[in-house]
């Protein structure tokens, strides 16, 4: 998602329960599970359609999506679309029942198994579809989903879900889609929830001839269809979250370009407004193979060079749609001219191109399962944007970029979000996960060391969905430092650990206060102008050991360290 959410006028958690529409009662027996896990969040009332559309219940366990091919006619005229989704999936237990998901405002036209309609039943945006004898477990089988409707209109994509359906400058029709959030359920049928790639997929997107449609993977095949329509095939031959599955559709031109990384030759195309060739040939030529460079040296290889990069120019902003990025930032530097971290810094390369594409790494690769953990994307995207920085200027300004931008930082919530409800938390989860990580490397205090641990998590986790303590562990055993109470206090609650120094008979004493029992982090001091030493600060006053530091002269690095400090 991205960093521009931070200077909208609605605040982040008002946006995402307008999203939501969180109203009606709290389904106690949904919660059980994760009350322990959540006890530190402020109590909000849960939906049933929350928990339906959040929760990994046997019904969605119970198969594993292998293969979609989505097959979709979109009628920009009516702003309706139709046509179908087949699933393909393997068996995870024996089941007659599963569940899909789509929005309520779209109608299931019929569900086909095996030549014959299955029955079906709806609650709220969940799909029931019974089978007429039980699927074994282990077996591979498919159904396809026939469906059409209006789907719900993006007002202000990407912050609300949906469709843009609107026009370029010389008045062609441009639409896009963008549901990161709301959901891919918002415009196609699917398993909506994040712990579930499917492993491959096949896009085709029907639109008015003369027009274009840029979806993920790569071009397959267009046909000229009889009733006036041009079908384009596209086709990703890697696993892809379904939020990034997009359709944008325009008039569009074609260029193309090639990076040597470090896993061959990938393929670069950009599909751009035909009026805006130049423009994006300058400025996607200036970024787009400098950030690969940066984020292959820092990520590893770019995961996706099967399906290839893609930069796509859509009427929103911008989001992460795999191989397939979508591009809206006016082709000026920073954030649609500005610098979100009020340095400088932010304004000598294109804010979309860099963290858009920094998701291919952390958010695509890497996935979480729950979008409650979306700090996974969006900490390590954020941060991203420093280490671009340090890549073609120096660390300093890299650091000084993160320090800059904790001027957007709220700590108004939790970063994790209550899971099993389709719900994310504070949007802090940019500029003050993105400080959390550099305190992090700050305390490992090995380069070499960080970078490999950035590499190894793509490695690791490649093509993966993930939780937050497959992620802290990873790093804890990497690093040989336990970080977990750092990362807890960070990103389970809303303060920021608070360095207490008193002073008494000549000595220097230091404590934490923090919400995690027993916190501890090493900090860095030193006598004024001397050097920074890493002095080991637990949750109980304890000596400092450095002579002849006084209220005056002692100094507490908050430049490296996103803390509180108060002297006694």
């Amino acid at each position: 998602m991205h960093l521009f959410l931070f200077i909208c006028n609605t605040t982040r958690a008002n946006q995402m329960k307008l999203k939501h529409l969180l109203s009606g009662i709290i389904i106690v027996t949904f919660f059980s599970t994760i009350a322990s896990a959540q006890l530190m969040q402020k109590k909000e009332t849960y939906t049933r359609a929350d928990t339906l559309r959040g929760m990994l219940t046997p019904l969605r366990t119970c198969y594993d999506i292998n293969y979609y091919h989505l097959d979709v006619k979109f009628d920009l005229d009516k702003k309706y679309i139709s046509g179908s989704n087949l699933f393909k999936f393997t068996a995870k237990q024996n089941f007659t029942k599963l569940q899909f998901d789509l929005y309520a405002n779209l109608k299931v036209d019929k569900v086909v198994y095996q030549g014959k309609d299955l029955p079906f039943t709806r609650e709220f945006n969940a799909v029931f579809v019974t089978f007429p004898k039980a699927i074994a477990k282990g077996s591979k089988d498919e159904f396809t989903v026939y469906y059409s409707g209006n789907p719900t209109v993006a007002k202000r994509a990407p912050w609300d879900g949906g469709v843009v359906f609107t026009t370029d400058s010389l008045g062609k029709p441009w639409v896009a889609t963008a549901c990161q959030g709301a959901g891919a359920s918002i415009w196609w049928p699917t398993k909506d929830h994040q712990a579930d790639e499917v492993d491959s997929a096949l896009i085709s997107i029907s639109v008015p001839a003369g027009l274009q449609d840029v979806s993920n993977g790569r071009l397959r095949k267009t046909t000229t269809l009889p009733d006036g329509y041009t079908r384009f095939d596209w086709f990703v031959s890697n696993p892809i979250n379904n939020y990034d599955i997009a359709a944008n559709i325009g008039n569009y031109t074609h260029m193309e370009d090639s990076y040597d990384g470090e896993k061959g030759k990938l393929s670069i195309d950009y599909w751009v407004l035909t009026y805006n060739a130049e423009k994006a040939k300058a400025q996607f030529g200036r970024d787009v193979k400098r950030m690969l460079k940066a984020f292959e040296n820092w990520f590893g290889p770019y995961p996706w060079y099967e399906d290839g990069y893609k930069l796509v120019e859509t009427p929103h902003l911008g989001m992460e749609h795999q191989s397939a990025v979508a591009y809206g930032n006016k082709y000026k530097n920073g954030y649609l001219g500005r610098d979100l971290s009020g340095t400088g810094l932010g304004l000598t390369w294109d804010f979309i191109i860099v963290h858009e594409s920094g998701h291919e790494w952390f958010g695509n690769n890497i996935t979480s399962k729950d979008i409650a953990d979306m700090w996974i994307h969006e900490s390590f995207t954020n941060y991203s944007e420093s280490l671009f920085i340090e890549t073609y200027s120096n660390k300093q300004a890299g650091l000084e970029y993160i320090q800059g931008l904790r001027k957007i930082i709220r700590n108004d919530e939790p970063i994790i979000g209550p899971y099993n409800v389709n719900k994310e938390g504070s949007g802090d989860m940019y500029p003050k996960g993105a400080n959390m990580l550099s305190i992090v490397r700050t305390i490992i205090n090995d380069d070499a060391k960080w970078r490999s641990i950035l590499r190894g998590l793509n490695q690791t986790f490649y093509h993966q969905t993930v939780t937050t303590p497959q992620i802290v562990n990873y790093i804890n055993k990497q690093a040989g430092i336990n970080f977990t109470p750092i990362f807890d206090q960070y990103l389970r609650y809303t303060q920021i650990p608070q360095l207490d120094l008193k002073f008494e008979n000549g000595k220097v004493y230091a404590k934490w206060t923090a919400d995690v029992k027993g916190f501890t982090m090493p900090i860095k001091m030193r006598k004024k102008d001397g050097e920074y030493y890493f002095i080991k600060v637990t949750s109980d006053y304890a000596p400092v050991a450095l002579p002849g530091l006084t209220k005056e002269n002692l100094e507490v690095d908050t430049f490296e360290y996103y803390i509180k400090v108060k002297m006694e």
